[in-house]
């Protein structure tokens, strides 16, 4: 167990300043009046750190950059400014058996289990793909490797087989863990695991999860909108909002006192179990700003019950607090 707690304080994955924009389409009248191109600001100036053995929880409304953040860390979308590193690597710069030695250490399960499987491949066909091109092991130990999987991941023998069309929506998710797993990663990346299946099959998909991760040791990435979900599964939650992250912190000590006023209104807004608290909610007002044209300051202030004028024109930046959480407020 102590092993663990000191791994938990060494960073594998370091986001620094890293900025995401996607060009839109520049209309022809747009280029005769001499308008500058646009583009959607889906991550500004990120600071993230995912420590080695841990689960880290990414949290914040559709359309905050949760997805885009997970894209860039497993290198499958580029920065537009600022770095990514991996075990103290910038990922902009590896090439050749480097890229492709992080390709492997870092793996990535997608949201949607239907469209993430090639559908013209059996399972089987699908892990051997993964265990040739990576050099797994050898070619005639492929089968028994295979089988190994399927135990790991809780899938009869028989899956071996079939074509994904053949399995539900939790057992091809399990398909997907598997492929990710039969490279050995060190990083697992999982984007909205669960928010494709059912109710009743999400708890053993992250039962599994946090089964494998003990095993395996991996660090996960945990991408979700559901706070419980994440409040039961991470070490740490990261708190997103317009493409920033606001509040970072252990997860009992940032769901029991949140700083950051877009925290506190998350954690309003989430159901709760007590008849008592129906209507003592108190939802945020206004909407979602443009990620065209975000506002200047602090992104949060035309929603935030506590604006000054400070926030309207300074940005706040991401520090450290007693406590031990960061929060990007200037009235914390």
């Amino acid at each position: 167990m102590s092993d663990i707690l000191v791994s938990r304080t060494i960073p594998i994955v370091s986001v620094e300043e890293a900025m995401v924009h996607f060009p839109i389409a520049h209309s022809i009248l747009e280029k005769i009046q001499g308008k500058p191109r646009r583009y959607v600001q889906a991550l500004n100036g990120v600071r993230l750190e995912l420590m080695r053995g841990e689960t880290l929880g990414v949290v914040g409304e559709s359309g905050c950059g949760k997805s885009t953040l997970a894209r860039a860390m497993v290198g499958l979308l580029q920065t537009s400014e600022g770095k990514i590193y991996f075990n103290g690597k910038d990922i902009a710069t590896l090439h050749g058996k480097a890229r492709r030695s992080f390709n492997r250490q870092v793996q990535m399960i997608f949201q949607d289990p239907y469209s993430s499987l090639n559908p013209r491949m059996t399972v089987g066909q699908m892990l051997t793909e993964a265990l040739s091109v990576h050099n797994m092991c050898p070619k005639k130990d492929i089968p028994a490797r295979i089988r190994q999987l399927m135990e790991l991941v809780r899938l009869p023998a028989d899956a071996i087989d079939k074509l994904p069309h053949e399995f539900s929506g939790g057992q091809r998710q399990r398909i997907g863990i598997s492929r990710a797993l039969a490279v050995e990663p060190e990083v697992l990346i999982a984007d909205e695991l669960v928010s494709a299946l059912d109710v009743s099959v999400q708890a053993q998909v992250v039962n599994l999860l946090l089964d494998l991760q003990q095993k395996l040791n991996l660090t996960v990435l945990f991408v979700a909108h559901d706070l419980r979900l994440v409040r039961h599964i991470s070490h740490r939650v990261a708190v997103m909002y317009l493409g920033e992250v606001v509040e970072v912190g252990d997860t009992e000590t940032l769901f029991q006192t949140p700083l950051h006023p877009y925290t506190q209104a998350l954690l309003r807004a989430a159901p709760s179990m007590d008849p008592t608290d129906r209507g003592k909610s108190v939802s945020l007002t206004g909407e979602l700003p443009s990620p065209l044209s975000p506002p200047p300051g602090c992104r949060f202030h035309t929603r935030c019950p506590n604006v000054t004028d400070r926030c309207r024109i300074e940005r706040p930046i991401l520090a450290s607090k007693p406590g031990g959480q960061r929060v990007a407020c200037h009235l914390v």
